[in-house]
C-alpha cells in the first residue's frame, strides 16, 4: 500500500500466507516426474487456486469484455483453459532442465533467425519482444539452447515473496534479467549497449503507455521496446512460445522482424502479432491481467 511505512510493499501478512501456501503447492507437485507434474499443476490452477484467487472470475470477466456475444459455457471453458494454461506455465519455468528437454531443439517457425544470427555476428543487439501467451519462457530456452545468450526486462510482482523465487526461475535461464525501475533499466540499457539480446514482454497495462487498440478496445501500451530499438538500432524481433494439444510440447516461433519507424507504429505492429496468436487459440493468453483499464473507464 502506498504510504504504508510499517513494512515494504508487499511483503505483508496476507503476502506470507499467499507465498506459502503457493510453496507448498509447488512442492507437492515437484515430486512427481515431469509431465504428470505439469498436467497437476494446471489441473489444481483451474479447479481451485483460479477461482480461490479470482482469476478465473476475471479472465471471465474480460473475455466477456472483448467477445459480448460469446456463449456463456464457452466462456467458462476459456477461462478454466486460461487458468490450466498459468498453472502449467509456471510448474514448468520452476522445473528448469526437464522443462528445457521438452521443447524442440529449434523454432519450427523461423522467419526471423537468419536476422537474429547476422545480428550477433555483427554485434548488433536484438529486443525480442512477446506477451504472456502459452509459454512466455519457451523461446528464450530454446535459443538459449541454440547458444544465444538472452536477457531481460521484467516487471516484479506486487508480492515480494513470490516475486524473489519466481524471479531465480528468469535468471537461471540465460543473459541477465532486469527488474523494471530505475536501477533495473540503466543495467538493461547498458546490455544493450554492449550488443546482448533480451526480452521484453509488452502486454501488461502501463499507465504511462499510449492507448492501441488490442482485440477491439484500447489498451495502454508501453513503446519502450520500439523506443529501445530506434535507440540502440536494435532488431526488434517477436516471438513466441505455443503450447500444443498435449498440454506438454511447444511449437516456438521466431518472426521476422519488426521494421524501425515511429515507435507507436511498431508497438501497433507487435500488438497486432500478438493479436492473431490470441484469436487463433484465445486459452493460451493470460486473460487475468488487467489489460484493458483504459475501457473501463
Amino acid at each position: 500500500m502506498a504510504g504504508d511505512t510499517a513494512r515494504p510493499s508487499g511483503r505483508g501478512p496476507t503476502d506470507r500466507a499467499v507465498d506459502l501456501a503457493l510453496r507448498a503447492a509447488i512442492g507437492t507437485v515437484m515430486a512427481l516426474p515431469y509431465e504428470r507434474r505439469v498436467a497437476a499443476m494446471g489441473s489444481l490452477t483451474a479447479r481451485a487456486i483460479g477461482p480461490l484467487a479470482g482469476y478465473r472470475r476475471r479472465a471471465s470477466a474480460n473475455l466477456a469484455l472483448i467477445w459480448p456475444d460469446l456463449a456463456p459455457e464457452r466462456r467458462a471453458t476459456l477461462a478454466r483453459a486460461v487458468c490450466d494454461n498459468l498453472g502449467r506455465t509456471l510448474i514448468e519455468n520452476y522445473s528448469g532442465a526437464e522443462f528445457a528437454r521438452a521443447l524442440p531443439s529449434e523454432p519450427q517457425q523461423s522467419d526471423g533467425m537468419e536476422a537474429v544470427a547476422r545480428a550477433r555476428a555483427e554485434g548488433r543487439p536484438v529486443i525480442f519482444v512477446t506477451g504472456h501467451f502459452g509459454n512466455h519462457e519457451a523461446p528464450r530456452r530454446v535459443l538459449t539452447g541454440m547458444g544465444y545468450d538472452i536477457g531481460g526486462l521484467y516487471r516484479e510482482m506486487s508480492n515480494r515473496f513470490v516475486n524473489d523465487h519466481y524471479a531465480a526461475t528468469m535468471q537461471d535461464v540465460s543473459g541477465p534479467v532486469f527488474a523494471k525501475g530505475r536501477r533495473g533499466l540503466t543495467g538493461f540499457l547498458r546490455h544493450l549497449k554492449a550488443g546482448g539480446m533480451a526480452t521484453i514482454l509488452f502486454d501488461l497495462h502501463d499507465r504511462s503507455g499510449v492507448e492501441i487498440d488490442f482485440l477491439g478496445r484500447p489498451a495502454r501500451t508501453a513503446l519502450t521496446a520500439a523506443e529501445l530499438a530506434r535507440r540502440f538500432d536494435a532488431l526488434l524481433v517477436p516471438y513466441y512460445g505455443t503450447r500444443r494439444a498435449d498440454g506438454i510440447s511447444f511449437d516456438v516461433a521466431v518472426e521476422a522482424p519488426i521494421p524501425h519507424g515511429a515507435p507507436l507504429d511498431m508497438m501497433r505492429e507487435a500488438t497486432a502479432r500478438l493479436e492473431a496468436r490470441v484469436r487463433r487459440d484465445p486459452g493460451q493468453w493470460f486473460w487475468v491481467h488487467n489489460r484493458w483499464k483504459a475501457a473501463r473507464r
